[in-house]
This record gives C-alpha cells, sequence and structure tokens, in this order.
C-alpha cells in the first residue's frame, strides 16, 4: 500500500517526526539543500534577467535518487523544510526535482514551529501552498552573495595572494569585517584623558558608616568621564591633575557637614523579552561562553528532538526567528505553570506584550519550551541531555518563565551630604519584590547596596577623605555577543547568517579571539582596506543594510526580485571594472618607509604587505632584491633531541602553525610537527599520532614513526577498539549539527557516540607546546588558579 512521503532537512529531525505518525508516513532527510550555484562557474546569466543554473554534486545527487524513488512509489508527498526562506526554497528545488517521477501526485507544504505530536500533525491537516515570494527572497539573497563572492574574490586571490592561498569576501561578512577594523582604528586613535574622584568615609554620632562619591562643588557637578562637550563644560567639573584633587581635599577637610536631603523612591524593572536567535546567542557568549555557531549547534539538537526514555520530543520551538510573538496556548500554559511553582502573586493581571521590529518574520513564534511541566524541566531531563544542551535548555526555560512574570520591585535612595558649597552624595538601591528575577538572574545586574538609616539635617564627622586615579578608556572590542547587538541593531544579515558571518572570518584569518574578543589580523585589516577603497557603495553599512531591508519587500511580494539585482548589479560591474587598478594603487599605498639599512647594498628598506604578512624589501628594488622578515621569528628550545644528528630541536613558527626544527640549521635541515598528544592505535606501534597536510594543504594524520609504519587517517584517531565490531580505533568528527562525535572507523559500522570534549586532544595546542619546552614560561596566576580547580 503507498505510503504519504513527508520530506524534512535532516535525519535527527526525520527520525523523530517518524515517531508522531503512523504507518501511512514515510519520513526522508533532503540533507539540507538538494541543489545549488555550481561552484566553479559564477552559474548566473547577468545578462538574462540574472537567470541562475542550479545543479546538484556529489552527495546532492545520491539524496535526490533516493528521494525520487521514494517520491515515485508515494501517494503524496509533503514538503516539511524549516519555516523560513531557506527551508522555502528547498522545498521549492524538491518539486523541480520529484515533479517528473510524481506527474499524477499531490505536493504539500506544511510548517510548524515546534517538533511535538500535536504540531505535526496539526501541520498535516492544515496543508499550505509554496510561498513563491519567500523563495524568490531567497534566490534574490544568494544571488547576490554569488555576485559578490566570485567576483571580487578571485581578484583578492589572484592580486593579494598572488594565487598561493584562497582569498575572500562577501556581502554581509566583509561589513561585519569593516566594523571590527573600525573599532580597532578608534582604538589605536584613542588618547586617554586623566580625571580624579573623590571618595568620603562619613559617620554620625551613633557611628553609623556612610560612603560618598565629591557630586558638586560650587554648583558645578564633578565629571566622572573625564571628557565633555562645550555644552556641558560651563555646567561640569573636571578635576584634572593630583594637584587639583590634593588642592581641594584641604578644602574638603576643613568644612564641616550635614544630611542635606534623602529621597526614596520606589521604581521598578519590566522582564525582558523571549529570546529571539540574536539575543540567545549574546545571553549564551555573555552568560555561558559560547560562540554564536556552538548556540545555534545545541539550540538545533534540543528543536529536532531529543530522546528522553518513554518518548523523542523537540524541547524547544524554531530558533532561527527574530519574532517575540508568543501563540496564545503557551502564554495560557506558561501562566499556569508560575502561578504552580512561584506562586500567585508572581503572575501580572494581564500577560506581558512584547514588540517585534518591523523587519521580523512575524509568522514565527519566539525561541520557547515545547513543554511547560515538571516531567520536561531542566532539572528533570539533566540525565538526558548533554552538558552545553543542558545550560542553553535551562537559559531558554528560564528566560520564558520570566517574560510572562510580574516585574521587580526596587527601592532606591538617594543621600546628600552638604558642607557649604561642597555636596557628596551616596546612592543605594534594595530589592524589595523579585518578580521575574527569581527565574531570571542576569549576572551583570547591579548588587543591592544598603545604606544606612538617617534623617535630613543629621550633622556627620568626615572620617577620610582618599582620591582616585582614573583613566578615560577606549571603546571596547567586539565580542561575539556584542558584534550581533551590532550587526542586528544597523540591520545587516538576518538571524540565520549571525553566527556563520564570525565562523567565516575566524577560519580566513581575518580576526583572531583574544580573551573572547575580537582582534583583526594584518591579513584581515588588509583586505578590509582594499575592499573599502575600491568597492565603497558595496560594503557600506548603510547600504548592506538597504539591502536587507528589499530582500524584505520581496518576501513580503512588493518587489520584483529581479529588480533589486540590477539595482545592485549596475554600480557594481561598474567598480568591477575599476577595481583591479585600484587595488594595485591601495597596495602601493600601504608601503612604508623605514629606518632600515639594507644588508646588502646600503639602502633604505621599505614595510610592504607580502602575501598574507608584513616584509622588509629594499627600496633600490629591480636593482637590489634583499628582502627580510619584519622580525626574526622566536625560537624556544626544547629537550627533543634531532633524530638526523642528536642536536636538540627548537620550536620555531610556520605558515601553518608552530613545528620543531633542528637548533643545528643551516646544517641539518630536520624538521618534525608538533605531537598532538594522541598515541598511534595500531597494535605494538606506540608511536605519537601528527598532524600532516597533503600536497594540496588537506590536513590528515599519520603516525610519526613512517615509513616504519604506515598509519594514516583522515580524522583524529582516538586509541579505542570500537565496541560493536571490533575495530581497532575510533575516530573524532565534529559535526556541524551533531557536535563533537566519537564514532567508528569503518563505513559499514554505525557505531557513533557524543564526545565528552570538544577536541580529541588530550591535551591543548598550548599544554602541548609548554610540555617540549625546556624552559617554559611561569603560569599566569589565572591560569594556576584554573588548573587547581
Amino acid at each position: 500500500m503507498p505510503k504519504s512521503l513527508v520530506i524534512v532537512e535532516s535525519p535527527a529531525k526525520a527520525k523523530t517526526i517518524n515517531k508522531f505518525l503512523g504507518d501511512g508516513y514515510e519520513v526522508a532527510a533532503s540533507m539540507g539543500h538538494v541543489r545549488d550555484l555550481p561552484t566553479r562557474e559564477l552559474g548566473v546569466d547577468v545578462e538574462n534577467h540574472f537567470n541562475p543554473t542550479y545543479v546538484t554534486t556529489g552527495d546532492q545527487e545520491k539524496t535526490v535518487k533516493k528521494l525520487t524513488k521514494l517520491a515515485s512509489k508515494s501517494d503524496s508527498i509533503y514538503l516539511a523544510p524549516d519555516p523560513d526562506r531557506e527551508g522555502e526554497a528547498i522545498s521549492w528545488h524538491l518539486v523541480e526535482l520529484l515533479k517528473e517521477v510524481a506527474k499524477d501526485k499531490e505536493f504539500y507544504r506544511i510548517t510548524f514551529n515546534e517538533i511535538t505530536k500535536n504540531a505535526i500533525q496539526k501541520a498535516i491537516n492544515t496543508p499550505l501552498e509554496i510561498n513563491m515570494d519567500l523563495v524568490n527572497a531567497q534566490q534574490a539573497r544568494r544571488i547576490l552573495d554569488r555576485l559578490v563572492g566570485y567576483k571580487i574574490s578571485p581578484m583578492l586571490t589572484r592580486m593579494v595572494a598572488r594565487n598561493k592561498s584562497s582569498l575572500s569576501a562577501g556581502r554581509v561578512q566583509s561589513v561585519a569585517l569593516r566594523l571590527i577594523c573600525e573599532r580597532e582604528g578608534e582604538i589605536r586613535k584613542f588618547v586617554p584623558v586623566e580625571y580624579w574622584t573623590l571618595h568620603g568615609d562619613f559617620t554620625n554620632k551613633n557611628r553609623k558608616k556612610l560612603s560618598a562619591e565629591l557630586y558638586s562643588v560650587d554648583g558645578l557637578r564633578i565629571n566622572h568621564q573625564g571628557e565633555s562637550d562645550e555644552k556641558e563644560e560651563s555646567n561640569t567639573l573636571h578635576i584634572q591633575t593630583e594637584a587639583q584633587a590634593k588642592e581641594l581635599i584641604e578644602r574638603i577637610q576643613k568644612a564641616s557637614y550635614a544630611i542635606d536631603k534623602i529621597t526614596s523612591r520606589k521604581r521598578t524593572r519590566k522582564p525582558p523579552a523571549p529570546y529571539i536567535t540574536s539575543t540567545l546567542q549574546q545571553d549564551a557568549s555573555r552568560m555561558l561562553g559560547f560562540h554564536g555557531d556552538r548556540t545555534m549547534r545545541i539550540a538545533q539538537s534540543l528543536y529536532e528532538g531529543i530522546d528522553i526514555g518513554d518518548e523523542t520530543i523537540g524541547l524547544i520551538t524554531y530558533m532561527r526567528t527574530d519574532s517575540v510573538r508568543i501563540a496564545e496556548e503557551a502564554i495560557g500554559r506558561v501562566r499556569d505553570h508560575i502561578k504552580t511553582t512561584y506562586g500567585e502573586k508572581y503572575v501580572p493581571k494581564s500577560w506581558n506584550v512584547y514588540k517585534t521590529r518591523k523587519s521580523a518574520q512575524d509568522a514565527h513564534e519566539c525561541i520557547r519550551p515545547t513543554m511547560l511541566d515538571g516531567k520536561h524541566s531542566p532539572d528533570k531531563l539533566k540525565s538526558k541531555l548533554n552538558n552545553d544542551q543542558y545550560k542553553l535548555y535551562k537559559l531558554i526555560w528560564q528566560r520564558f518563565e520570566a517574560c510572562q512574570m510580574a516585574p521587580a520591585e526596587y527601592e532606591s535612595t538617594t543621600i546628600h551630604i552638604a558642607g557649604g558649597d561642597l555636596v557628596f552624595r551616596a546612592t543605594g538601591s534594595v530589592l524589595i519584590f523579585d518578580g521575574f528575577t527569581r527565574a531570571y538572574h542576569d549576572p551583570e545586574d547591579q548588587k543591592d547596596q544598603l545604606l544606612p538609616q538617617m534623617n535630613e539635617g543629621e550633622e556627620l564627622n568626615l572620617k577620610s577623605i582618599e582620591p582616585n586615579q582614573h583613566f578615560t578608556k577606549p571603546p571596547a572590542r567586539y565580542n561575539d555577543a556584542s558584534l550581533i547587538r551590532e550587526l542586528e541593531g544597523k540591520g545587516i544579515g538576518r538571524p540565520s547568517t549571525y553566527a556563520s558571518i564570525v565562523k567565516t572570518l575566524v577560519d580566513r584569518n581575518y580576526i583572531t579571539r583574544q580573551e573572547k574578543r575580537f582582534h583583526p589580523t594584518d591579513l584581515g585589516e588588509v583586505i578590509n582596506k582594499l575592499l573599502v577603497d575600491n568597492f565603497q557603495d558595496i560594503f557600506e553599512v548603510g547600504f548592506t543594510a538597504d539591502i536587507e531591508a528589499r530582500l524584505d519587500e520581496v518576501e513580503e511580494g512588493r518587489i520584483d526580485w529581479v529588480q533589486i539585482l540590477k539595482e545592485f548589479y549596475d554600480p557594481f560591474a561598474l567598480d568591477l571594472e575599476k577595481a583591479p587598478k585600484g587595488i594595485g594603487e591601495s597596495l602601493r599605498s600601504l608601503q612604508e618607509p623605514t629606518d632600515i639599512e639594507c644588508k646588502k647594498c646600503g639602502g633604505k628598506m621599505l614595510k610592504k604587505w607580502g602575501r598574507t604578512s608584513w616584509f622588509l624589501a629594499c627600496s633600490n628594488y629591480p636593482e637590489c632584491d634583499y628582502t627580510a622578515p619584519i622580525s626574526e621569528p622566536e625560537m624556544i628550545e626544547t629537550d627533543v633531541e634531532c633524530d638526523k644528528c642528536g642536536a636538540p630541536m627548537v620550536i620555531r613558527p610556520g605558515q601553518y602553525g608552530h613545528f620543531l626544527a633542528c637548533s643545528a640549521y643551516p646544517d641539518c635541515k630536520n624538521t618534525k610537527p608538533i605531537p598532538t598528544g594522541i598515541k598511534c592505535p595500531l597494535p605494538g606501534c606506540g608511536g605519537d599520532v601528527i598532524q600532516r597536510r597533503s600536497r594540496r594543504g588537506v590536513v590528515f594524520y599519520g603516525c610519526g614513526n613512517y615509513p616504519k609504519c604506515d598509519f594514516v587517517a583522515w580524522d583524529p584517531p582516538i586509541d579505542e577498539p570500537c565496541p560493536e565490531c571490533g575495530a581497532p580505533f575510533l575516530v573524532f568528527k565534529d559535526y556541524k549539527r551533531k557536535g563533537p562525535t566519537i564514532k567508528c572507523q569503518k563505513k559499514e559500522c554505525n557505531y557513533s557516540r557524543p564526545a565528552d570534549r570538544p577536541s580529541p586532544l588530550q591535551k591543548t595546542p598550548d599544554e602541548m607546546l609548554r610540555s617540549l619546552m625546556k624552559n617554559p614560561p611561569p603560569l599566569e596566576k589565572k591560569e594556576e588558579e584554573k588548573k587547581a580547580v
């Protein structure tokens, strides 16, 4: 008997939905997009209304073949990819590929915001048609990205990297890079301004202590920022130097003090809106230390379904959304849950309503738990979730509870202490009703500051006065949370793209993370300058935001998608014609003269940009071709002996990271990779597994005892036999959706399990380097404390 075919994107989603539907359905996965623009050609006919050419390649062909076979045997086809532009486009591509074998069969589009039995059955019973406005918005975005990437990236690779490495530009990623580089420029230009504050400790006749800051002098308020504009200058006092502070202290010590005024007021703090993609990524970064791509990978697993013993269920709603809308039935459930869990006083009289920004896709809901009962609470499911899943699920659960709870109430008190024309001020705030903070607590919230009970007119004694020196600080570098907030605020990108933008910039070595902040690399700053100089409109923040707004208009059916492509491409084509000459001029403008003498001819050296870094070159080129690195590479001594000459080996930096080199160079040119800390899994070998690169630069793993041992693997090996098939070792894979996984090396064996750490290495690269050093530098105190813990 024919079955209805239900097609979703991922196997995990298919597995969960299959358990909700009866025997009359077959659920299969498309594995994401089933066709795309070709990889080795533009695939867009710019002369013929930007007509795209779509192809299937590699694994896509296998998937399509499988789906075609299933579609030919089914009686109807339900298209159930995600409820967004990408999901709608996947549905349309599936129809285009399957309609030949399913001519007499009905195609239905079904959408749902949560993967629960009720939601799936409701979607099956109320099918829709494919929304071509959504499809065209996705096509327009894809073609825009292809035009920018395919036209500019090869130019950068050819002119900057000279075809030695691949460089890329992206319509949105390059604007994010620009923001990071411009922030770095602001920090370099920043000049700190000195300013002082004065802190006084007072007591009353009952010896109650009160601490206060100097607030005003002669009616002028103390400037606590160090800088002020002309308008503020006449109303504030900037204590600029220690001498000025000491002069004020002498005056303060001579005055008599009394409490001039006490003001108290109650204030309420409203709960935050439920999570959308951007705010979830921001909180996961601030509160859990998760990068954007890690957050989305975990959220995907919670959405697609978790086996909790007696059922498999999606624990959260769809995680790519910019809408704060909550379904009415969910509001009723959460209000009942709050009343039962926290008490009636925590339930507001009417539910809290949040405004979704204008450009949001309001057909979606916010990110929330699908079930709000004791059985599905984070603590009940802790044993069924891995640590990352538990942390993120708990955060989503608590934020959703909080968004429908009563406001928190505080009592704020301000005490003004006067000594003639000198005024000190003390402020305090006390929580009198915890409200939503009972469920959701932001670690950045200010702590309560209790003030002693005192009365107006009460005399005080000044016990001590302490001057404090400060300097104004430059703007902070972006981190995951602040960059996402900036991109969202400026209307750049979509919820589904924020995580991939940062990942691409890091992978391309355009930026690095240092102490969770983004620093542009030299390469990143050079690429940014070339793009901004030669494509001023395309990589301008406002222009990119305007394109996003136009794509929204396509989605709403208010504008033809080909029209915005034409509006974009005509000026872009003119920039492309001028770019080769302009990029050459920009590269030459990067040259800087130095006072360093050429060791070959005595001329002056120039600082120039190479393929991926700065170097020194003689200014007399081409008569003199002498070049030198900007600085000599640091070499670190080790206790490792060279296996060719016996001399000690040193750690040296290279293009692909650190490596071991013989200290007797150039007499001995022996080099070795840094060991990974993983032992060779072949019986009787005992060698160290090392990371190697093929001639094409692809990373693979081999035994350090080569050629005596011929072990080789594409994935990092785990020295543990497969418990199912007995294979001598397992391998480590970091899947985009499933996350870190340990699996069997044999394709025919299906054994796998979640990895308990994000890397197969027993030691981090830094720890491995330290273990090889002859005299490792002392660990910073913070690191020692972490290791002790």
